[in-house]
Order: C-alpha cells, then sequence, then structure tokens
C-alpha cells in the first residue's frame, strides 16, 4: 500500500477497526480515515457513497456491521443479518463506483458448516449447514465473500476476502448481554472479584473449541495481506492452535486474579463443537502472530481496567460465545 494513500476502515463494532488504524500509523500510514468521528451510517448506501466521493480512499478495509455472541444471535438475528448485508452491498458498490484499489474484507469463522472437519480449510465451506445459534449473521457474512468474488469476476476489481479466528483485544464489548465470550468472562469474573462472589456462571459445557486471535495481530495478519495478496480465494487469518471453553475460562481466571469456582450450564447452547481454522496458506506467505494468549489476555483485562465499570462493561458489543 501506498503509504501517502488514503485509506478508509469500514467497521461498525470497531474492536478490529480501531486496531487496524492503530496499527496503520505506526507503520506510517498518514492518512487513515477516522473509524468513527465523521464517518458515514454503513447501512445507508447514500452516505456511504458521500463518504467515498468526499474522501477517495484507494484502500479499504471491510470489517463490517453488527456481531454478537450467542445470546445475541438468538435474540437479534434479523438485525444481525440485515446490517451486515446493507454495510457489505453497500460499502462494495461504493468502492467499485470509486475505483478503489484494493479492498480486504472480513467474513468470519462461523461461515464454516456446524460439524466441518478440522482444521478448516476454505474448501469447506458450503459443503454442510451451518450452526443454527449464528445463522443469519454467518449468511450475511458468507454472502459478503461471495459478493466480493463476483465483482472481481464482472468489473476485474482487486477485492480480496479473509476469514479471521474468533477476535479480543482492547476495545472489544464488555456487555454480559451481547458480547463474545473473552468479554463476556472478563466482565463476570471482574465483578465476582470485586463483590466477593464465590462462582461466575459460563454457558454451556466448557467443551467446544475456539481458535482466538489478538486484535493488533489481527490488524498486522489484514496489513499483511492487502501488501501481498491479490487472489479470488478466502485466506483464514488465524494462530495456528485453539482452546477449549474451559481452558480459556481458567486463563481469564488466572489473569483477572479471581479465586471462586466456575460453573458450566449446560443447559446453555455450545454453538459449533470445534473453531481451527487452516491458516497454512498464511503461514506460507510468512506470516506469524507474535502476541502469546496470556499476555493478549493481560492487556485487554488491562484496558477494561482503565476504562472503568460503566466504559469497560456498559459500551455496546457483544460476547458469550
Amino acid at each position: 500500500m501506498n503509504k501517502n494513500a488514503t485509506i478508509f476502515v469500514a467497521d461498525t463494532d470497531g474492536l478490529v477497526g480501531r486496531a487496524i488504524q492503530v496499527e496503520l500509523k505506526r507503520a506510517g500510514y498518514e492518512h487513515v480515515l477516522p473509524v468513527s468521528q465523521g464517518a458515514p451510517n454503513l447501512t445507508e448506501g447514500a452516505e456511504v457513497d458521500d463518504y467515498f466521493t468526499q474522501h477517495r480512499p484507494r484502500y479499504v478495509f471491510l470489517i463490517g456491521g453488527k456481531t454478537g455472541g450467542i445470546k445475541a444471535n438468538q435474540n437479534y438475528p434479523a438485525d444481525l443479518m440485515r446490517d451486515n448485508l446493507l454495510v457489505n452491498c453497500h460499502v462494495i458498490e461504493s468502492a467499485r463506483r470509486h475505483d478503489v484499489e484494493k479492498l480486504l474484507y472480513l467474513a468470519s469463522s462461523c461461515v464454516y458448516p456446524k460439524f466441518s472437519d478440522q482444521p478448516m480449510k476454505v474448501e469447506y465451506l458450503t459443503t454442510g449447514r451451518l450452526e443454527p445459534t449464528n445463522e443469519s449473521y454467518a449468511l450475511a457474512k458468507l454472502a459478503g465473500l461471495f459478493l466480493c468474488q463476483a465483482y472481481r469476476r464482472q468489473f476485474e476489481t482487486h477485492f480480496i476476502t479473509a476469514i479471521p479466528a474468533n477476535v479480543f483485544g482492547p476495545g472489544d464489548n464488555f456487555s454480559l448481554e451481547d458480547s463474545h465470550v473473552i468479554g463476556a468472562l472478563i466482565r463476570k469474573m471482574h465483578e465476582a472479584k470485586t463483590l466477593g462472589q464465590p462462582c461466575v456462571e459460563v454457558w454451556g459445557s466448557g467443551l467446544p473449541r475456539r481458535e482466538f486471535i489478538f486484535s493488533h495481530d489481527l490488524a498486522d495478519a489484514c496489513m499483511f495481506l492487502m501488501d501481498r495478496y491479490d487472489g479470488e480465494e478466502p485466506i483464514n487469518l488465524g494462530v495456528g492452535c485453539d482452546w477449549s471453553i474451559r481452558e480459556i475460562a481458567d486463563a481469564v481466571r488466572e489473569v483477572v486474579q479471581y479465586a471462586g469456582e466456575l460453573k458450566f450450564d449446560r443447559s446453555k447452547p455450545d454453538g459449533m463443537p470445534a473453531k481451527l481454522l487452516d491458516s497454512s496458506c498464511l503461514k506460507q506467505m510468512g506470516w506469524r502472530s507474535q502476541t502469546s494468549i496470556r499476555e493478549a489476555l493481560r492487556v485487554t483485562y488491562e484496558w477494561f481496567l482503565e476504562q472503568g465499570s460503566v466504559a469497560g462493561g456498559e459500551r455496546h458489543g457483544r460476547a458469550l460465545i
């Protein structure tokens, strides 16, 4: 990417977008448009197109619209599907209309079939039914992936796609209603520690396995792809190992220094049994994650503490797995 070019990070949720902005500026990119201040409502086509007309971005990172954990997906399936479909259509079409040099679209690991072989390879996409608890969101993310491929074929655009592992880090959502698993666990254990509560409830059996990637490592991987990849096939963005929800809960408990008991509520859904990406293509290109899971959890918890209970806990966001 040209260091002097204008870059637009299109992100409604904010976690990944903020990390990409930080890493871009750290790498010397001077013309990165703000994620929030002055940014358009990405679900409104006219606003998005006016923004492209005004700022003329040369590179676009399309992170997408709203996201959420199992509870959010159960409560707001229409919102999650509609908003992501709208964001994808508006940003991708405006990027074409305004001759964007390159666009990177981020999907989600939930686009793979529920009972996909592990690790998940891109050729497994659409070979089976999606996980029912997040089907609406997954379909929207899958549609964005195929839309980028269709634009490449019809308009010869340089639109590339990637599928990240579960993301967490500073700027995450820690709401107990709609966050992902790590954000929810940090919030729950911190409050239990503060209030002297003897136990914390964790949704599900604790047996499902998840691959997690630190937001700033993911940002680095996205920048890496923008510089080195221009193929039609999606690229998995993972770290190469996974953890059970029980293992992650124990790691969070250690970082938070919570001494109480963890109780796993098996009446709550587990979601997909396993989600480990085959990121061999990314590794063959020379990329490796730089942050250990415990260091990433420590940094995330420190950010949560710096924000205070209101900013860190009630900010719009997502979690329970």
